[in-house]
């Protein structure tokens, strides 16, 4: 099954993967393959506080990117959200450092992605299983500082 979602991920990202790195969209790649997901970037503390509230669904290969000004230890919880989510939490550096697989709507309980995290992409709930996407993943998008970048922006 890992191998069909790796599958399926190298020709949903296809050449478009290969593209310049945009705004809206995120690359996602490690031993499973590569994914590319269409973002929306929450970057203020206003948009960032309602993230994915309230929203009844989440298309697929779509996520949002939450960017800090700096790296810090970041928290979420599900208060009013209505989808499950996965989150991963990404460093500096693009790097994949914690991923939280299926967070249960509604629930209140932090989801502690640890110290350092410059970037949460929430995505559907599973994608992360589904594709193998794992700590030590490396995630490419234009907002990351291009000369710390694992997987610099071409």
């Amino acid at each position: 099954m890992r191998l069909l979602a790796a599958a399926l991920a190298l020709v949903l990202a296809g050449p478009a993967a290969e593209a310049a790195c945009r705004d809206d969209r995120v690359d996602l790649r490690g031993p499973w393959g590569q994914a590319q997901f269409r973002v929306e970037v929450v970057d203020t503390d206003e948009t960032r506080a309602r993230g994915l509230m309230f929203r009844e669904e989440l298309p697929q290969q779509a996520g949002m990117l939450f960017i800090y000004e700096s790296p810090r230890r970041a928290a979420f919880w599900m208060r009013n959200t209505l989808i499950p989510l996965d989150m991963i939490f990404v460093d500096e550096r693009g790097q994949v450092t914690h991923v939280h697989t299926n967070a249960i709507p509604h629930d209140e309980t932090p989801i502690d992605g640890g110290d350092g995290v410059l970037m949460v992409l929430e995505v559907n709930g599973g994608v992360t299983e589904r594709f193998g996407i794992a700590p030590g993943s490396e995630l490419r998008h234009p907002r990351l500082d291009q000369s710390l970048a694992v997987w610099p922006c071409e």
